[in-house]
């Protein structure tokens, strides 16, 4: 059995190996058990990321991290009609601490939801409060 580590790629997200000691149940001598920790790499740096994609440092957010985020959706340009989306979620969540709701959302950004969807195709919730940034959305957005 091979204790090497090894680096799984998928939709942009990189699963860093991080190595715990461990007994094994047969004898005393001591083995090493992989855990995998979902990561993010923009140019030189390395964001941690939950299960879902979602940043866990979200003030280490910026456009950078914005577009690599939209590229694990399969989003691979921002349009001026992302950037607007993902805009507002930001400032509403900077403002009152939780995202917009849908309706909101669509009422000021003057998006209609089927065309959020067609941006973001996790959906408002999923696709666009994670390019945004923000941690997972509890709610109705």
């Amino acid at each position: 059995m091979s204790h090497l580590p090894v680096k799984a790629f998928d939709k942009g997200l990189r699963l860093a190996v991080r190595w715990k000691k461990g007994q094994n149940c047969g004898n005393k001598s001591r083995i090493h058990q992989a855990t995998t920790v979902p990561e993010l790499k923009v140019g030189e740096i390395t964001l941690a990321v939950n299960d879902d994609g979602f940043l866990k440092e979200p003030e280490r957010w910026n456009e950078a991290v914005a577009k690599a985020l939209a590229n694990t959706d399969g989003v691979v340009e921002l349009t001026a009609q992302h950037w607007r989306v993902v805009r507002y979620i930001r400032a509403h969540y900077v403002e009152f601490d939780v995202p917009p709701l849908v309706r909101k959302l669509c009422k000021q950004t003057g998006i209609k939801l089927k065309e959020i969807y067609d941006l973001f195709p996790g959906g408002p919730a999923k696709g666009a409060c994670k390019v945004a940034g923000l941690p997972n959305a509890k709610g109705c957005v």
